[in-house]
């Protein structure tokens, strides 16, 4: 599966209903909090346009294993189709210039669990 066309491949469930999905974002590296702190605005404005919730974001309170200490955000959307709608947005895609290289993150978005 490529990942231009991971959305096109999750399809509606039994009795048609579409699972939620959430958006898992982690900072690795953060450069220059000032540009990760002006892209954290206008980024989360274009998440909640896209029916984004806000369910969690800060330093994790406890890692194990593999886990790292980094700075996560975890956002539901009503399918995987809004989350990636929103990333490909030009809104976002302007955040994300402005973000630019100061900081180095990980995006997942994964379908909920039926």
């Amino acid at each position: 599966m490529s990942h231009n066309g991971a959305a096109a491949c999750i399809g509606q469930r039994e009795g048609g209903r579409v699972p939620k999905a959430y958006w898992i974002n982690t900072f690795r590296v953060i450069d220059d909090p000032d540009r990760v702190a002006a892209y954290a605005e206008l980024g989360g404005a274009v998440m909640r346009a896209h029916g984004g919730r806000f369910l969690a974001r800060g330093l994790p309170a406890a890692a194990f294993e593999e886990g790292a200490i980094e700075r996560t955000t975890l956002i539901e959307f009503d399918s995987v189709a809004d989350a990636v709608a929103a990333y490909r947005s030009d809104a976002y895609q302007h955040a994300l210039a402005v973000l630019g290289d100061a900081a180095v993150r990980d995006i997942r978005i994964i379908e909920a669990a039926g």
